[in-house]
């Protein structure tokens, strides 16, 4: 061998000495992915922050959505409550009025009815007044009509044992043929305005 090629031969040798081994190579690799693993990137580091603070956020929107909704909630049922009682001071107040019309309407019904009652009875004379009793009858039978549509009903009252919650005993009398504290005329009638009473019945019962 020519002393050329012998110093080639030393040369390659050394340099594959210089190349380290498969288990070598595998150990560093290892070592470098455990180094990347147990020391996170800036980059990394501040994405979890981020992520964090956009939580925390998103918490505090959901917690203030959830106070806007339960005051949401209160205002409606306050404005509801509100409402409620508007209509029933409204429909209150529509009954007193109605209340007070019958009120004062009743005394010209009163009069109505005794107009007939003190009706002519005699032949001559009740052919005379004819035309204005029927008259006088047809004011009457309007008027309780009128008085029917807005729910006021006529008291019984004649031939009913006295009930103070609706009569007013004005008088007594000897009956021979009702029992104590019957109704045995009735001097004024009474009404009521669906279940209340506007005017007691004014009678006279026996004795």
């Amino acid at each position: 061998m020519t002393k050329k090629a012998m110093d080639q031969q030393e040369s390659n040798k050394e340099h594959l000495e210089d190349i380290p081994e498969i288990g070598e190579v595998q150990d560093c690799t290892a070592a470098d992915a455990e180094w990347s693993q147990g020391e996170p990137s800036k980059e990394s580091e501040s994405a979890t922050a981020r992520i964090a603070e956009l939580e925390a956020e998103l918490n505090s929107q959901k917690e203030q959505g959830g106070k806007y909704r339960d005051e949401l909630l209160r205002r409606a049922a306050d404005f509801e409550n509100f409402r409620k009682q508007k209509e029933r001071e409204t429909m209150m107040a529509s009954s007193r009025v109605l209340e007070n019309i019958i009120r004062e309407l009743l005394p010209v019904i009163d009069d109505v009815k005794r107009l007939l009652d003190h009706a002519p009875v005699d032949a001559e004379r009740a052919t005379e007044a004819r035309p204005y009793i029927e008259g006088v009858e047809m004011v009457k039978k309007n008027l309780e009509k009128w008085l029917d549509q807005k729910g006021v009903k006529a008291i019984d009252s004649k031939g009913m044992k006295l009930d103070v919650n609706f009569h007013e005993a004005i008088s007594q009398i000897d009956h021979p043929d009702a029992e104590p504290d019957v109704i045995v005329e009735e001097y004024q009638t009474g009404y009521l305005l669906g279940e209340k009473v506007i005017r007691h019945a004014k009678v006279i019962v026996a004795r």
